[in-house]
């Protein structure tokens, strides 16, 4: 399981530091991908593989869900973690992600994510201005 907030820099070639509380679960190499709210989503192979198999089961008869196939996949990479412990980062992913050099890289249970600091602060603030309200709503899934 993946969790814990570390902060870390990109150097000129776009190149991360992967914490090293994370590097032997993501593997030798894992998935990076676009993620949701401006950040990168990444898997280790056995995660995507079970993501994968829930997209392939999706309907592709749906609109929304053939545009959400094409904009996960066609970003998603392997990396592989260097022995100084880095991996390259794609410009596309980066550009997404809005990463310069200040980074955040997060673990959530199953991934972890890749926020430029800034809207790592940013959606921080929001969220613990509304925690409780947010905490009310997962009543609803048995939280």
């Amino acid at each position: 399981m993946f969790m814990g907030e570390f902060k870390h820099s990109i150097d000129a070639k776009g190149r991360l530091i992967m914490p090293s509380k994370f590097r032997e679960e993501l593997g030798e190499k894992f998935v990076i991908t676009r993620g949701m709210d401006g950040c990168l989503f990444g898997y280790p192979q056995n995660e995507w593989e079970i993501l994968e198999q829930k997209l392939k089961e999706m309907p592709l008869a749906k609109k929304d869900t053939r545009a959400f196939v094409r904009f996960f996949y066609s970003a998603a990479t392997e990396c592989e973690i260097d022995k100084q412990g880095r991996i390259n980062l794609p410009t596309s992913l980066m550009s997404h992600a809005e990463l310069e050099k200040a980074c955040v890289v997060i673990g959530v249970s199953n991934r972890i994510e890749i926020w430029s600091e800034e809207r790592w602060n940013k959606f921080s603030t929001e969220a613990e201005e509304n925690f409780d309200e947010i905490a009310e709503t997962m009543i609803d899934f048995g939280f």
